[in-house]
Formats: C-alpha cells, sequence, structure tokens
C-alpha cells in the first residue's frame, strides 16, 4: 500500500503488555504491517512486553493498532499503550529487531 498523492503519513509508537512474547506476536506483528504496507519495526522488551512503531497512512495505522489490540489467537493482551506522532520516513520496510 503505498501513500496516494496528498496521504499523509504518521507514526504510531506502542508498548503492548500481556502474554505477547513466546506466542509469535512480532512474527504476526510484521505480517500485519507488511500487509497494510506499513514501514518500521516490533521488537521484544526486557519487562515481557512488545515494542513497537509503524509509520503510514492513518486509516493503515489504526487498523494495525485493532490488530495490537488481538494479537496473534496464542496471545493474550492485556493493554496497549499508543502514541501517534509525526512520520520520520526513514524506514525501508517493516522489520523484527533482536
Amino acid at each position: 500500500m503505498s501513500e496516494s498523492p496528498g496521504e499523509t503519513s504518521f507514526r504510531l509508537h506502542a508498548i503492548v503488555h500481556g502474554r505477547v512474547q513466546g506466542v509469535n506476536f512480532r512474527y504476526y506483528t510484521q505480517l500485519e504491517a507488511a500487509r497494510l504496507g506499513l514501514t518500521g519495526w516490533v521488537r521484544n522488551c526486557w519487562d515481557d512486553t512488545v515494542e513497537t512503531v509503524a509509520e503510514g497512512p492513518l486509516p493503515a495505522l489504526k487498523t494495525f493498532e485493532h490488530f495490537l489490540n488481538r494479537g496473534p489467537s496464542t496471545a493474550r493482551v492485556e493493554r496497549v499503550d499508543v502514541t501517534y506522532g509525526e512520520a520520520s520516513g526513514s524506514f525501508g520496510g517493516f522489520s523484527i529487531r533482536y
């Protein structure tokens, strides 16, 4: 999904809480971001949360946020802390960070 003329990109930063590590959360997050045409990254954090940054059109980011609140079927999402801001345009794709 490429950006249409006049369509503004935004940045979503999210911390996902719950049973989200060891359940393929990063893998499915990467698949969902690719399906939506988003760029950015996802990673596990030391405190058992998952952090992600995604950039793209606002409608795609809202769909992505909805996915983060569900996660894959093996996950149990308790809470997602989300902030929105301006896109940096610095990502070439969507990656899993280790």
